[in-house]
């Protein structure tokens, strides 16, 4: 079957997602993503939203984070100071977030493009985005590739990746073995080394070759090797991503 450069990014997001686990969802692809995951491989994975939502049932899609729908049959309704508290304890395995920015290290950038005093565009800014990159134990990015946004260093670091280098997250205060996990965009998958902390490619997506990541990303980039190809979403994944995940079309178009 065919299918766009979304629903293989959702495919891929939602393969990341472990039955059990606990993941911090955000609006747009990570819910999609989540949805997915419940209705084929992690049927007892526990989203969990800003707002208070944890462990909903996501048979509808939600359109916001704070929405009816993030609470449908869920284990817990909160607020979001007890959703914070609970990803500063330790309970929430991956978080899933997007940026304008991104440098070598994972930092992300949703304040400001430009200096901070006098910004070219000011940008959403963080919300729960600094929390979670810090507090969750596996961060997940999801962004289009563009030379524009994978930069040598961001205008300035939202939320924080591995910093400057090993053991800089560490030095900072901030919980041990957290940190960037993958990077998932419309070209790749991407992760991090575990010496350097450097982003490293590991999976091209079916049709791209290695010179169009490489011409989209304004840094060195690791490689890993052998270099794989992302799988194809199935045809189970997209009837299932179409027909009952964003049947509405808010998303995929039909």
């Amino acid at each position: 079957m065919e299918y766009s450069k979304t629903e293989l990014m959702i495919c891929v997001a939602s393969r990341l997602m472990e039955d059990y686990s606990t993941c911090f969802i955000g609006t747009g692809i990570p819910m999609l993503a989540a949805s997915l995951a419940q209705k084929t491989h992690a049927p007892n994975l526990i989203p969990i939203f800003e707002f208070g939502g944890i462990g909903a049932i996501l048979e509808k899609l939600p359109r916001a984070v704070g929405e009816a729908r993030t609470f449908y049959k869920a284990l817990c309704a909160t607020g979001i100071c007890d959703i914070m508290e609970t990803a500063q304890r330790g309970f929430i395995d991956y978080g899933f977030l997007g940026g304008a920015q991104i440098d070598p290290y994972g930092n992300l950038n949703t304040t400001v493009i430009g200096e901070h005093k006098k910004p070219k565009v000011r940008l959403p800014g963080s919300g729960g985005g600094n929390d979670v990159g810090s507090l969750c134990w596996r961060t997940i990015i999801i962004m289009k590739h563009e030379k524009k946004r994978f930069l040598p260093k961001v205008d300035f670091i939202t939320t924080p990746g591995y910093l400057t280098g090993p053991d800089a997250r560490e030095k900072a205060g901030l919980p041990e073995e957290t940190g960037p996990y993958r990077v998932v965009t419309d070209l790749a998958v991407l992760d991090f080394d575990e010496k350097t902390k450097k982003m490293r490619l590991i999976s091209l997506h079916p049709g791209v070759k290695l010179e169009d990541v490489l011409k989209n990303t304004g840094f060195e980039l690791l490689i890993k090797e052998p270099l794989e190809e992302t799988k194809h979403p199935t045809e189970e994944e997209l009837i299932i991503l179409r027909e009952e995940v964003d049947k509405e079309g808010y998303y995929i178009k039909k």
